[in-house]
């Protein structure tokens, strides 16, 4: 593995910081004036658009820099952590989408609040947000890991560079200005990682060395992961992408129902290939480089390459982290300010647009704490995705059994689930059951029990109801 002089780091940074500059003038320039540009860039949208910034969400950082780590560590079938949000988004196109849409409402838990009331709106959004921040720990670590490869900085330096500039992105341009940004960000990304497949493949001499070499199980459909795990990706991935905030905040920026439906379909053609592509990466990284922490399977190949080609794939890599961390940002934001700040404080539209400003800024910054705390970013990014599948669970049971009407069984199947999923992931999934699991069957299981108990509020709107027809 070859290592950079000095003047070829100057090259590889004068490329990012240019792009850099570049971006965030642009960002400047189509910055949002008013808080329905910065929340849902005025409902107009094209579903081509929506649909890149679908998958910029779900294929950022983490999921590039974590699969392929995966893929290093337990062969090709790291695909599928990728794999599940290409199957996902169509199904969340027939299922939720109209459903959502058709509520008028810009976050998850405003949509299931139509159902079960202000409190459960509350608890979604406490747990929609605790999920995201740790969405971007995880964001933070991937974009350190390619970042230091580079600069030759340490994981914490590499880290607050990431939160600087994604930071400005997101607090001043909102989901009006990050979106043609995000497009660009998106294409330079999936170029590199392309670029990086090609790369690498020419440095093992194609797919058939690696198949005759390398243990069995790195080709086989289930790798070293097994069947369990990835069907809890599926699920997570999945279950996920029905309750995003961002992936609702995106779809509402739609002119209408079918362009949203339309989006998704979108997402699922570029989510597929570059699934295969980031997998391939990890395992070509394993077949040349063992001996590395699997961390940097991806970024590694920037070593070998030319400084110039070089300098366009980090660019590439930065370009993936800024998406990843910036949208996922403006979710929080949105939820704190949708569901807290406005009704409480009850704001002009100038306070709303200032307040929200002033919040992202401390969003930004927030996760750096946590950074050295999180040595797996896959399994903290299938975590996250286990808190909001729960999310999930109780948004279909809103929508499709509407005799589940009890808020308070709604409220205890949320905590319920938030509590003992993050208890199993913090002791190490026992008994082999993924955290998963335990977050599509908690809400479900503890709603049911809710049932079968008598509800006071409930016998108490039922009689004054009959009171109120004169029986």
């Amino acid at each position: 593995m070859n290592h950079f002089s000095a003047e070829d780091t100057l090259i590889i940074v004068g490329i990012v910081i240019a792009y850099i500059l570049f971006t965030s003038w642009l960002t400047f320039r189509l910055r949002s004036k008013n808080s329905g540009d910065f929340m849902e860039g005025s409902r107009a949208m094209p579903a081509f658009v929506v649909g890149i910034l679908l998958m910029s969400e779900f294929i950022g950082a983490k999921s590039t820099i974590g699969t392929a780590q995966a893929a290093f560590e337990d062969g090709f079938a790291a695909s599928w952590s990728v794999i599940g949000a290409a199957i996902g988004f169509p199904l969340f196109g027939w299922i939720l989408v109209k459903r959502i849409y058709n509520t008028g409402k810009i976050t998850i838990s405003g949509a299931i609040a139509e159902k079960y009331g202000t409190s459960t709106k509350n608890i979604i959004s406490i747990i929609m947000i605790y999920a995201l921040l740790l969405v971007n720990v995880g964001n933070y670590v991937s974009g350190a890991a390619a970042i230091s490869t580079v600069l030759k900085v340490n994981l914490p330096v590499a880290a607050f560079i990431t939160a600087v500039v994604s930071t400005f992105y997101f607090a001043f341009g909102g989901l009006k200005g990050m979106a043609l940004v995000t497009m660009l960000h998106s294409a330079l990304k999936y170029f590199g990682v392309l670029v990086i497949l090609g790369f690498a493949l020419s440095q093992t001499g194609g797919f058939t060395p690696m198949i005759e070499q390398m243990p069995a199980y790195y080709w086989t459909w289930d790798g070293n992961i097994g069947a369990t795990t990835i069907l809890a990706w599926l699920i997570g991935t999945i279950g996920s992408i029905f309750c995003t905030q961002f992936v609702i905040q995106a779809i509402s920026s739609n002119k209408d129902v079918k362009s949203a439906k339309r989006a998704t379909w979108v997402a699922f053609f570029f989510c597929m290939p570059i699934a295969l592509a980031i997998a391939a990466i990890g395992v070509a990284a394993k077949y040349l480089h063992p001996e590395i922490n699997s961390l940097y399977a991806l970024p590694v190949f920037l070593q070998d390459m030319s400084p110039w080609l070089a300098g366009l794939v980090t660019t590439s890599l930065v370009a993936s982290i800024f998406v990843s961390v910036s949208t996922v940002a403006l979710a929080i934001a949105s939820l704190i300010v949708k569901d807290f700040y406005v009704p409480y404080r009850k704001p002009t539209p100038e306070q709303e647009f200032k307040a929200t400003r002033w919040l992202s800024l401390l969003i930004g910054f927030l996760p750096l704490i946590f950074v050295l705390l999180v040595p797996e970013v896959l399994k903290l990014s299938f975590f996250t995705r286990a808190i909001r599948l729960s999310i999930s669970v109780v948004a279909v049971i809103a929508f499709y059994a509407p005799f589940f009407k009890s808020a308070r069984g709604a409220n205890a199947g949320l905590i319920g689930a938030c509590v003992m999923t993050s208890v199993w992931y913090l002791m190490g999934d026992p008994f082999g059951i993924n955290n998963m699991y335990i977050a599509l069957v908690t809400p479900a299981v503890i709603m049911l029990l809710d049932r079968l108990i008598p509800n006071k509020a409930d016998n108490a709107k039922m009689t004054t109801s009959v009171e109120n027809n004169g029986a």
